[in-house]
C-alpha cells in the first residue's frame, strides 16, 4: 500500500522506514527538509519520496483511497494538520492521527471529517524509539471499514507474535486474535487513544514503584540508619538479578538497568522529570468516572514535584524515559 507520513520525529521517521521495509511505499513530509532527506536516505531504495508540503503529500498519493498519516505532537499542530487535511482529502480518504492526542479531540475531529466523508482514525502508538526494530503495538479507534482497509500497514508495523508464550484460552470465541500481533481495533473515534492514555497512566505508577523502591536500597547505607544496619548495594547488579526470572522483570526494568550498568549514579540525570499529558487525562478521566486512582495520582504529583527538588528516584524516571522514548530532560 500507499501511505503519506506527516512528522518525521523520533516515532515517524522509523515508521515510515519500517513500511518501506515491509514492501509499503510512503510520501513523507515534515517542516525540517533535512527530516525528510534523512528519512527517504534511510528507506528501502525507491520505497520512499519526499514531499515539500500537505498539499504536495496529497497530490502524491495515489490509489482507491488516499491515507495520510500524522505523527505529531498532542495540540495545536496536530489541530492544523488534521483540518488541513480535511481541506485537501476526498470523500472515501482516511486520516490517522498516531500521536498522543486527548481523545476527546478525536471524537469532535472525526464528526467534522465525516461530514466532509473522510474517515477518520486515532491510532496510540507505543514503541518509541525502538519500534523500528520492535515494532509499534497500536491501539486504534474509527469506522471499522477504515481500519480493515488499512489493516496491511498496522500488521507491517506491528510487532508479531515473536517469542513471546501465547496465553492460555486465547482461542475462546470473542478475543481478537490481532491483540496476539501487537495491535488491537478498540472501536468507535477516540477509543484507541483513550486507551493509549490509560496506558501510559499505568506506565506512570510503574515506573514510580521501580524508582522509589530502587531509591530505598540507593539510601540503605544513611547515616541516619545503625550502622549493623547500613548496607552498600550495588543497583547495577541488583537490576540485572531482578530481570533473570523475577516477578517484576519488564522492559522498564531492562532499561533500568541498561542506565546503571552505564553508570551506576545516573549523574547524567538530573531527575526532573517531565510529563507529556496522558498521565494527566487518565486521571482526568477516573475523576469523570469516579473511579479511585491513587497510584497514578501520587505518580504525576511526583513528577510536578520533581522539577523542584530531585532524589535518586527521579533520576531513575529520567534514565527510563530517555530509554523507551529518547526523551531528554528540560533543561530550562
Amino acid at each position: 500500500m500507499q501511505i503519506g507520513i506527516v512528522g518525521l520525529g523520533r516515532m515517524g521517521g522509523n515508521i515510515a522506514v519500517r513500511l518501506t521495509r515491509h514492501g509499503h511505499d510512503v510520501v513523507v513530509y515534515d517542516r525540517d527538509n533535512a527530516a525528510v532527506e534523512k528519512t527517504v536516505a534511510r528507506a528501502e531504495a525507491g520505497r520512499a519520496t519526499g514531499a515539500t508540503s500537505l498539499a504536495d503529500v496529497v497530490a502524491r498519493l495515489n490509489g482507491p483511497k488516499k491515507i495520510v498519516w500524522s505523527m505529531l505532537p498532542a495540540g495545536d499542530i496536530t489541530e492544523e494538520t488534521v483540518m488541513s487535511l480535511a481541506g485537501l482529502m476526498a470523500q472515501g480518504d482516511i486520516v490517522i492521527d498516531g500521536g498522543n492526542t486527548y481523545y476527546k479531540d478525536d471524537i469532535r475531529r472525526a464528526k467534522i471529517l465525516a461530514e466532509k466523508g473522510i474517515d477518520y482514525l486515532d491510532i496510540g502508538t507505543s514503541g518509541g524509539v525502538w519500534g523500528l526494530k520492535r515494532g509499534y503495538c497500536m491501539m486504534y479507534g474509527g469506522a471499522k471499514d477504515a481500519a480493515d482497509y488499512i489493516d496491511p500497514i498496522l500488521a507491517a508495523l506491528a510487532p508479531g507474535m515473536g517469542d513471546i508464550p501465547r496465553t492460555p484460552d486465547r482461542d475462546r470465541e470473542g478475543l481478537d486474535p490481532r491483540a496476539e500481533q501487537g495491535y488491537l481495533y478498540c472501536g468507535p473515534a477516540g477509543s484507541g487513544h483513550f486507551v493509549k492514555m490509560v496506558h501510559n497512566g499505568i506506565e506512570y505508577g510503574m515506573m514510580q514503584a521501580f524508582a522509589e523502591g530502587f531509591d530505598v536500597m540507593y539510601r540503605k547505607d544513611s547515616p541516619l540508619l545503625a550502622e549493623d544496619e547500613r548496607f552498600s548495594l550495588n543497583m547495577a547488579d541488583i537490576a540485572e538479578v531482578w530481570r533473570r526470572g523475577s516477578v517484576v522483570s519488564s522492559w522498564l526494568l531492562d532499561l533500568t538497568a541498561q542506565a546503571l550498568a552505564n553508570n551506576s549514579e545516573l549523574s547524567k540525570f538530573s531527575g526532573e522529570v517531565s510529563d507529556s499529558g496522558e498521565g494527566r487525562w487518565t486521571i482526568e478521566a477516573a475523576i469523570e468516572e469516579a473511579v479511585p486512582v491513587p497510584v497514578m495520582t501520587a505518580a504525576l504529583f511526583t513528577r510536578f514535584r520533581s522539577r523542584s527538588d530531585n532524589t535518586f528516584a527521579e533520576k531513575v524516571l529520567s534514565a527510563m524515559r530517555f530509554g523507551f522514548g529518547g526523551h531528554v530532560e528540560n533543561k530550562g
